[in-house]
């Protein structure tokens, strides 16, 4: 075990190349996915929370309950959507990074949908009412909301960003663990250490175990300082 942490180390501070690129791709799909699904579920996340339709309630538990769904299950609808006899074969997005983008997007929205309208309906009414008093039209004063919860907001798609970034069964399933292709770190850890290459394996779990960490000292710097300026302000 220790002399597959020393090489893992040794493999990232040496910049072997085929790491370098695998944690490349995993990052431009991941960040791809959060951003597409974080731009339909800030919208989606403030219907739940302002919006009058029938369903609401129903479409929210709906939500709440695709936030569980086993990944592997996800994998499995849309491999058979994405074959070449399913619906959506004439894409040809099967073993694409596409596909691990469609994927995780899939994955990441609900859970910054429901965070998004948890976040939104805590907020303080007066804040939409006030935007509203000062003559800014539905869009403008739910822009503003979104803007007075922006920690919030960045704390989803963190979130999100976390649950995709280390994702493996769908992944395996649609993007196929395509050398050079669509071979993501969750994928290349299950590879190497099924062939025995623990430490590559060990390498690329510590990349993952350190981008998680940088992800959420960003974070906590965002809040810090938000809150520095409050008291400031205050």
């Amino acid at each position: 075990m220790s002399d597959g942490v020393l090489h893992a180390f040794g493999l990232i501070f040496s910049a072997d190349p085929e790491l370098y690129r695998v944690v490349a791709r995993s990052l431009m799909v991941t960040l791809c996915a959060v951003v597409i699904a974080g731009a339909l579920a800030l919208p989606f996340g403030y219907l739940l929370v302002h919006g009058r339709f029938a369903g609401r309630g129903a479409l929210v538990i709906i939500i709440h309950t695709l936030t569980a769904v086993p990944t592997v299950v996800v994998g499995l609808v849309l491999f058979t959507l994405l074959s070449r006899g399913g619906p959506l074969g004439g894409l040809d997005w099967l073993y694409t990074p596409a596909a691990l983008v469609l994927g995780q997007g899939l994955l990441a929205f609900p859970i910054i949908a429901t965070l998004v309208r948890s976040a939104l309906a805590s907020m303080d009414v007066r804040v939409l009412e006030t935007a509203r008093a000062l003559g800014a039209g539905r869009l403008r004063a739910g822009l503003t909301q979104l803007s007075e919860g922006r920690l919030a907001i960045t704390a989803a798609l963190v979130t999100g960003f976390g649950r995709v970034v280390g994702e493996v069964g769908c992944a395996m399933m649609v993007g196929g663990n395509i050398e050079g292709y669509t071979r993501t770190m969750s994928t290349a850890i299950a590879l190497e250490s099924g062939r025995g290459e623990f430490s590559f394996g060990l390498g690329l779990g510590l990349v993952l175990l350190l981008l998680a960490l940088l992800v959420n000292l960003a974070l906590q710097a965002m809040q810090g300082r938000a809150g520095i300026q409050g008291a400031t302000v205050g």
